[in-house]
């Protein structure tokens, strides 16, 4: 048995690394420099939008020590998942839809989960140590833990961005019992660059380091369950689940390397799918097409959704079969994203012929309303 602590700090090191994660290091069990006081501004600005789980328990997730008070040490854990080609090549292919890269594989919550229990099972049994284990799943502020313990920084877009592997880095932390010697702290290395800023499509940082998750089009086509307000719609694009713009710009990246799991690595299917046929998933062909991804976790309504708004933004003519089908779909929020995607892709005159099947609808007669207004400007609708 090993007798010093840093003796146990490396074998539970090597440990991890021998588990599959490519960057293990050691952070104190205290607060976060400065974290719970942006934590507050940013629910006070309601930057967090209808994610009200983020309102809960603030304390212990500023402080590792308020969630758990015996904790001593946080083993945190980063596992690559680096995309072998370019994220943002599908954008230029408008009869096709972007999943964000990290969605394009098995999700990545069992992958780490797993993997974080196997390291955990041997510190407690090697050590006798006391361990729980996070991943994105709990009051736990993962990019300033990471921080704290030498993983990156985080970059202006508040993603946390690595030295060694740029965006692409899932998290994970086990909070331990043992008092082990920290690893320093990381400082910003994001300098006067804004290529992430710059290049968001929806204009969803008010200021560097700020997000308004309101605008952010990961926050409009996963966490948002509603119709997407109409006027982030067009610049959308193909983006059907989640958006990577400003993880890639980094010019950090210049430093990742794809990623050794083939559990995260894209799957054929995932990758750039074509649109038509995706309107055309029912129910079980959806949870078929999506099974052990994280996408399977929004519903078939909410996806769809997502497909029709990247319907209407392809301005391809050939797709305005599949919206219209969709029109008498059983979910609102489908129904109504067909009206918009019709109101992109046909003219006016078309689009009134049609009219909604039920004068009750009001989900699809308010988004009617809207494109037949007189107020719907050249801008909006392409095809008026």
């Amino acid at each position: 048995m090993p007798n010093s602590t840093s003796d146990i700090r490396a074998r539970i090191l090597a440990r991890a690394r021998a588990e599959g994660f490519d960057v293990a290091r050691i952070a104190a069990a205290g607060p976060a420099p400065r974290a719970r006081d942006g934590l507050l501004a940013y629910l006070a600005a309601g930057h967090h939008g209808d994610m009200d789980w983020m309102e809960e328990r603030t304390q212990a997730r500023a402080d590792p020590a308020a969630l758990w008070p015996a904790a001593k040490s946080v083993l945190v854990l980063g596992l690559n998942y680096g995309p072998g080609e370019d994220p943002l090549a599908v954008l230029a292919q408008k009869d096709r839809g972007g999943i964000s890269v990290y969605a394009r594989g098995d999700d990545y919550h069992d992958l780490v989960k797993k993997k974080l229990k196997a390291v955990a099972g041997d510190i407690f049994r090697d050590f006798g140590a006391e361990v729980k284990v996070f991943v994105d799943t709990a009051p736990v502020m993962e990019k300033p833990l990471a921080q704290q313990a030498g993983l990156g920084w985080q970059g202006k877009h508040s993603n946390l961005v690595s030295r060694d592997f740029g965006s692409w880095l899932f998290l994970g932390s086990i909070f331990m019992t043992l008092a082990l010697p920290p690893d320093a702290a990381e400082t910003d290395h994001c300098g006067a660059c804004r290529a992430c800023l710059d290049i968001c499509p929806t204009k969803a940082f008010p200021a560097p380091y700020r997000l308004d998750a309101r605008r952010c089009i990961s926050y409009l086509t996963i966490e948002n369950k509603g119709p997407i307000p109409r006027d982030l719609r067009a610049a959308i694009g193909n983006r059907i689940y989640g958006c990577d713009d400003c993880l890639a710009v980094c010019p950090w990246n210049k430093f990742a390397s794809q990623s050794a799991q083939m559990q995260l690595r894209a799957r054929a299917e995932l990758n750039a799918p074509e649109l038509a046929q995706l309107a055309r998933l029912d129910d079980a062909g959806f949870r078929a097409l999506f099974r052990k991804s994280p996408v399977k976790r929004i519903g078939r309504a909410r996806f769809l959704r997502n497909v029709l708004i990247a319907i209407g933004n392809s301005g391809d003519a050939g797709l305005v079969r599949e919206a219209k089908t969709l029109l008498t779909d059983p979910s609102p929020i489908v129904r109504g994203a067909a009206v918009w995607a019709l109101g992109r892709l046909l003219p006016r005159q078309d689009l009134a012929g049609l009219g909604p099947a039920d004068e009750r609808d009001t989900t699809v007669l308010a988004e009617w309303q809207a494109w037949l207004s007189p107020a719907v400007s050249e801008a909006t609708s392409p095809a008026a």
